[in-house]
């Protein structure tokens, strides 16, 4: 050895060990918080990728296993949750809508998912337990399980029916988008052509019965418009299951800072987003490029071209732009910095998404986006805020009111074709246009 560079030597040697103990110090803080505080994700779509995958046959596809390394891997098994330290997960219950309006049918196909999701749970009792109240999460979290709840992926899954929306309520679903990427007869998608500047009246009703059911309003997917609309209307604190700021990624399904303010007034909860293109501009611009290249190639070729055709393969494409967990990061500082801690969490859209950014690949992955935020100056506090104690509050006051609406109104017995005016076959021409 030259020893002039035994100091140097001695000193590099010296950081790397801080720099591990620091990151075994930090991940050690982050698995503390989560013993106490569950991490809650607020959108999870394996259910449909059982749908897609087996046919809702959940014995060909066993959670318990490890799924990576399949030849096309899911996002999500349970190893993989443990290591990550789930321990609360809103399972997505989705069907794909391809009309302006809303499809036939869309109910049987969100009740068949619904029925998937407690098929599972039933599978794996020693770490899966139904939840359906804040309290439950608490008390499933406390015996080592994954409190498992249900989110409905688009109002197309009423049917324009109110009684129908009780029913998935009573089944289990515990918050609804109220679109997913087309508008429907009584509310305008981001996605979409927007058709009733907002909500109808009675897709106002649809929130009122909502906030008396105790069933989250949630705003992904949904229009700006919409967004005001149902923040206008809405009694209850509010949610978007898996959206970023749109101040950071120009892209429509994030929430731009107008709506983030408001959302800060209503008590309401943004989930922060792992899905690339609403994470980093640049993945975005690029997936909208192999999204019509793919479109045009399946088109040439006489394939399908809807989303349950193509989504399956755009998430198999490892190719292109990939966003970072430090940009997914950058938007967790964005919200905070304008409308504080208190309002942010978690919704990742594993299996619902092209291949998660660097760093947050898969559901093994959350505690190094908050070792992250530690480094970043964030306290222990401010990390169990974000992993579930946010998301609680809200679950847990829109309960309170919910319980209070009972008392003071009956279930909405309203029609659409009572409460809105006829839009001229409207439906029919924004899909015959499209």
């Amino acid at each position: 050895m030259n020893f002039r560079f035994a100091p140097l030597l001695s000193l590099l040697l010296a950081c790397n060990l801080w720099a591990q103990n620091s990151t075994g110090e930090l991940e050690a803080r982050v698995q503390e918080v989560l013993t106490t505080t569950p991490l809650i994700d607020g959108h999870n779509d394996i259910p449909w990728a059982y749908q897609m995958r087996v046919s809702g046959h959940i014995g060909q596809l066993d959670l318990s296993t490890d799924l990576s390394q399949l030849d096309y891997p899911t996002d999500t098994d349970l190893p993989r949750l443990a290591r990550g330290q789930v321990g609360g997960q809103f399972w997505s219950v989705f069907t794909p809508v391809t009309k302006t309006g809303g499809d036939p049918g869309a109910t049987s196909q969100v009740m068949t998912q619904i029925d998937l999701v407690k098929r599972l749970v039933a599978e794996h009792p020693q770490s899966l337990a139904m939840a359906y109240t804040a309290a439950d999460v608490r008390d499933i979290h406390q015996q080592g399980k994954i409190a498992s709840l249900i989110g409905i992926e688009g109002g197309h899954a009423i049917e324009n029916s109110l009684g129908t929306l009780r029913g998935l309520f009573g089944a289990g679903a515990r918050y609804m988008t109220l679109t997913h990427t087309k508008s429907l007869d009584w509310a305008d998608s981001a996605n979409d052509t927007e058709r009733l500047d907002g909500l109808s009246p009675f897709g106002v009703e649809v929130v009122r019965e909502m906030n008396r059911l105790g069933m989250l309003v949630d705003l992904s997917h949904v229009s700006v418009a919409t967004m005001n609309d149902a923040l206008d209307t809405s009694e209850a604190p509010v949610i978007f299951s898996h959206s970023n700021a749109y101040g950071v990624t120009l892209n429509v399904r994030n929430v731009s800072d107008e709506v983030l303010m408001r959302l800060k007034a209503n008590g309401g909860v943004v989930m922060v987003t792992f899905f690339p293109g609403y994470v980093s501009t640049a993945a975005d611009e690029d997936f909208k490029k192999r999204f019509k290249a793919l479109i045009e190639a399946r088109q040439k070729s006489g394939q399908p071209t809807d989303d349950a055709s193509l989504i399956p393969v755009l998430m198999k494409d490892r190719s292109g732009v990939h966003a970072t967990l430090a940009q997914v990061a950058d938007h967790i500082d964005y919200i905070r910095d304008l409308i504080g801690v208190d309002h942010i969490g978690i919704g990742s859209d594993f299996d619902g998404m092209p291949p998660g950014p660097i760093g947050l690949e898969d559901a093994s992955t959350y505690p190094a986006l908050f070792v992250e935020l530690l480094r970043r100056g964030y306290s222990d506090e401010d990390i169990a805020k974000i992993a579930g104690e946010n998301i609680l509050r809200v679950m847990t006051r829109a309960e309170m009111i919910a319980a209070a609406l009972q008392r003071a109104r009956p279930p909405s017995d309203a029609l659409i074709s009572e409460l809105d005016p006829p839009l001229e076959n409207a439906s029919e021409k924004a899909n015959q246009d499209g």
